[in-house]
């Protein structure tokens, strides 16, 4: 071959590997780019996606110059209750300002909340609707060149005025939460908590309540309360016991001589009375601690701590406001006299009244509970609805059949047990009374936590009066004020 030839076929093939790494690099650009392209459009995506949900809690951020903006635009919607009273309103001022006023004063502090030092309350949870205009933008012209406010949309409550009273008058000076709920919807027709404090007067009383480190005044003891649940976590108990023994529960018998001992350890029954001779249904009913402090010590720990677990002790709730988790914890450590205590709700164990009406509705729904909310719904300033709320089920805490076991429990509390004042002829009524103990003179919070009418259960309430005595001398007879009201209307 000739030195020519070779030179060309050299040629060619460099031409060729040139062809190749040109394509080559191309390649890798195009892979470059279109990698860039896709990480550009995810990011695009995730911002839209990201400020689409949660621009409403950006909002209601405190460090958020937007709301600043919109409140020298916007007059802040009004808060109805569920018949159209008024529960929040906003006027404008000769300055353009604007200021809150709240018709029922103290009434609806915990539960509305407020919208000045922070939010609380609806205030918080529709702040977005409440500061945003529902006007047209030609509305909106004809506003700043009258220097009028923007309308914003308005909300529609779940929340029942003579309800609310009948739980604020009869706590009056004590303190102590209620919550009042319908079981088959979550809807909450009413929630107090004492003490409590009129939000017309927050911005005045603001410096006084933060510097005392002993007010408790803005806490909402039915969410962030914390207490001894007395008798009233017999209920847990009670399904502890069924969930073991199954019908055998119909076998249990115990004598009641005031008092049971275990090894060096005592429980006495209230006021150490003496109950003879219970079954289980009796002392579900009479309330009577030896029974379940024998009760508690048959029960296996590891198997208590799975029904804790069901029943969403030392875990999240299904619930809009701030909360405090109810805790309470079983394992191969908790000792003999721990058992005894925390069958009869003392001791180490705390509950919150709302979780304690979480399971109570429950109960009364035969163990479908379904997750409680408190707006119905948010118009426009024309009183179109723009969003509408409805029940959402949160789940089945216990099963069908447990609830019947403990709805037969409850009803017999009412008929022949501590509850007996909850009987009328316009309906029936269950539930659990409870009397805990809080320091060593014997001093107990009052507690009621029951559903009506007792064979078709529409509404739950839970009452907590701390240092009200016994559940079925204080509390109970709230309960009953309650349910005349919601029955005599609805």
């Amino acid at each position: 071959m000739s030195k020519i030839e070779i030179s060309s076929d050299k040629k060619l093939m460099n031409s060729i590997k040139s062809k190749k790494t040109k394509t080559n690099n191309n390649l890798s650009i195009y892979i470059t780019l279109g990698l860039f392209a896709v990480l550009f459009l995810s990011m695009i995506v995730y911002l839209i996606v990201f400020n689409c949900t949660n621009s409403r809690s950006f909002l209601s951020n405190s460090y958020n110059k937007r709301e600043t903006v919109l409140m020298k635009q916007n007059l802040r919607g009004t808060i109805y209750s569920n018949d159209g009273d008024i529960l929040a309103y906003s006027v404008q001022n000769d300055d353009g300002t604007q200021t809150r006023i709240y018709p029922y004063g103290s009434l609806f502090a915990h539960c509305i909340g407020y919208s000045t030092k922070g939010k609380t309350g609806v205030e918080q949870l529709q702040n977005y609707y409440l500061i945003n205009t529902c006007d047209s933008l030609t509305t909106r012209a004809d506003n700043a060149s009258n220097k009028v406010l923007n309308n914003s949309y308005n909300v529609t409550t779940t929340l029942d005025v003579e309800l609310q009273k009948i739980a604020d008058e009869y706590l009056g000076n004590y303190n102590g939460a209620v919550i009042f709920t319908e079981v088959k919807t979550g809807r909450i027709l009413a929630m107090v908590s004492h003490p409590t404090y009129d939000p017309n007067n927050i911005d005045a009383m603001w410096d006084l309540l933060t510097v005392d480190s002993e007010s408790s005044v803005l806490l909402n003891r039915v969410t962030q309360g914390q207490y001894p649940p007395g008798s009233t976590f017999k209920i847990v108990s009670a399904l502890e016991y069924y969930r073991e023994n199954g019908n055998g529960y119909k076998k249990y018998d115990y004598v009641c001589n005031g008092y049971y001992t275990y090894g060096d350890y005592r429980i006495n029954c209230f006021h150490q009375t003496q109950h003879g001779d219970v079954d289980f249904d009796l002392s579900f009913a009479k309330s009577c601690n030896s029974s379940f402090a024998n009760i508690g010590m048959s029960l296996e720990r590891k198997l208590f701590s799975e029904t804790l677990t069901s029943l969403l002790f030392n875990s999240p709730l299904p619930c809009e406001y701030e909360y405090n988790q109810s805790r309470l914890i079983i394992d191969e450590e908790t000792t003999d006299y721990d058992m005894m205590q925390l069958s009869i709700g003392q001791g180490k164990t705390s509950l919150s009244p709302y979780h304690l009406n979480l399971i109570t509705m429950a109960i009364a729904n035969d163990g479908l509970l379904c997750t409680p909310y408190i707006v119905d719904n948010i118009k426009d300033a024309s009183g179109v609805i723009v969003e509408d709320y409805s029940a959402n089920t949160y789940g089945m805490l216990i099963t069908e059949d447990e609830a019947k076991f403990l709805q037969g429990l409850m009803e017999e509390v009412v008929l022949n047990g501590t509850a007996t004042r909850l009987q009328n002829d316009i309906y029936t009524a269950a539930g659990k009374t409870g009397s805990a103990e809080y320091n060593d003179l014997g001093d107990s919070h009052a507690w009621f936590t029951g559903y009506a009418p007792a064979e078709n259960p529409e509404v739950a309430v839970t009452i907590i009066i701390e240092a009200g005595g016994t559940g079925g001398e204080k509390a109970v007879p709230l309960a009953k004020l309650m349910f005349d009201s919601y029955f005599e209307r609805y």
